[in-house]
């Protein structure tokens, strides 16, 4: 369970959030829209402790992440936009390496490696060097590396920017399986991906929470029943 409240943060004389509130559940897929500079990429920095909030406070269960930062952070999964990956290393030796900054235990972790590996199908790439891989499945082993703790939140940030339509059909249907169990955050611009996945969408305008709805509530406010329209409108965008 996520709950946000009244999350405000600012740089400068720019406010990024303004007064930002909003929950989610288990089982919830929830796409963050907004044109540049709405505050998509200041919530995830703020969600995944990477900024402090000027006010308000990110609660994962009954933990607040500013009181116990280390605590609420063990609930999520988080791959940023071109999740750095060490070219060097094998799949299985980053894995291992980021297992081992989560403190798991070898046993655990040869037991989440052969779960990881048969759901995001990361068979024939698991010896080689991420260096060598392609973008689709660097993008996968990143997202390993993000799950190989188990978190029951995971947080993703242009998750398909450059991915084949195959791609990303497969990462559609990993996130799909993964709701099932968990809470998912997805930062887009690409309205294909929140149209196959969303359960609800947060539109955000100047750091303002404008829409809190389901992307068939939001394409039926104009008549072409569009999405893209729907988002054009509502941000001036045309």
């Amino acid at each position: 369970m996520i709950r946000i409240s009244g999350l405000s943060k600012s740089f400068g004389e720019v406010k990024a959030l303004d007064n930002l509130s909003f929950s989610a559940g288990n089982g919830e897929i929830l796409a963050l829209l907004g044109p540049n500079g709405a505050g998509k990429t200041t919530l995830i920095r703020l969600m995944t402790g990477l900024l402090s909030p000027d006010a308000g406070e990110i609660f994962y269960d009954d933990i607040n992440i500013m009181d116990h930062r280390v605590e609420a952070l063990r609930r999520i999964g988080y791959v940023p936009e071109n999740s750095p990956l060490y070219a060097d290393m094998t799949s299985f030796d980053f894995l291992s390496y980021t297992a081992g900054l989560r403190g798991i235990k070898s046993n655990v972790f040869s037991r989440r490696l052969e779960e990881l590996v048969e759901h995001l199908g990361l068979a024939p790439v698991v010896n080689r060097r991420i260096g060598t891989l392609s973008k689709g499945f660097r993008h996968r082993v990143g997202i390993a590396a993000a799950l190989i703790h188990a978190p029951e939140i995971l947080i993703l940030d242009e998750p398909s920017e450059g991915l084949d339509p195959n791609q990303k059909y497969a990462l559609q249907k990993f996130i799909k399986n993964f709701s099932s169990c968990g809470t998912v955050i997805l930062s887009t611009h690409i309205l294909e991906d929140v149209e196959a996945v969303a359960s609800r969408i947060l539109l955000l305008h100047n750091g303002v929470l404008i829409k809190d709805t389901t992307p068939a509530r939001l394409k039926y406010l104009m008549p072409e029943r569009s999405l893209g329209a729907a988002f054009r409108r509502i941000t001036n965008g045309s």
